[in-house]
């Protein structure tokens, strides 16, 4: 089992790619959306975003590519796409193993780059409806990971020091971003 730091008074997750194994479903998705608009799928420039914002990454792709795409329409088609793949999406067992030990000892949040939609819809195909106190997305309008804002809200709304709060991630902007928190990070990779 994932070890939890005998001082840690909160537990905060990342949702894809750590609470459930959606990121596959997340680079088809993008890979479906870009290719519908004639652009090629680029997968390392995405999967090094893993975190971001759908819009901060488009935007970031329209400067790197010098690229006019239209972010709104982007998302709105990338969400489309993947919101009927999350209904079936799976729980990452060593996470949600700390999650069930825990749910009913320690206060836990829940903090994601996608919108709260696709992240309701992955709790819910899960079975985890109603554990996290606290549930922050994109939709809350936070900087993107790695800055540090949201996991520090998080704290804050859940009364919690940032020292004493353990954070579960899978990308490096995710850990990034607890680090600077002053949170401890939990690099999920490890465990699956």
């Amino acid at each position: 089992m994932i070890k939890i730091a005998d001082n840690i008074k909160a537990l905060i997750f990342d949702c894809d790619g750590t609470l459930v194994d959606s990121m596959p479903l997340h680079f088809k998705a993008w890979q479906e959306t870009y290719e519908a608009l004639g652009r090629v799928y680029p997968h390392d420039f995405v999967d090094e975003r893993k975190g971001m914002p759908i819009h901060e990454v488009v935007n970031q792709y329209n400067t790197t590519y010098n690229d006019n795409i239209d972010v709104q329409e982007f998302v709105k088609e990338r969400e489309r796409r993947v919101k009927v793949r999350l209904l079936n999406v799976k729980a990452i067992a060593p996470v949600v193993e700390v999650v069930n030990k825990y749910k009913e000892i320690l206060p836990m949040a829940v903090c994601s780059g996608s919108i709260r939609e696709s992240v309701n819809i992955s709790i819910k195909s899960i079975g985890l409806e109603g554990v996290f106190k606290v549930i922050l997305t994109s939709d809350d309008q936070f900087k993107p990971k790695p800055a540090p804002d949201m996991f520090l809200e998080a704290s804050r709304r859940l009364n919690i020091d940032p020292r004493y709060c353990q954070v579960f991630e899978d990308g490096d902007l995710g850990i990034q971003a607890a680090e600077n928190a002053g949170m401890v990070a939990t690099d999920i990779r490890k465990y699956i």
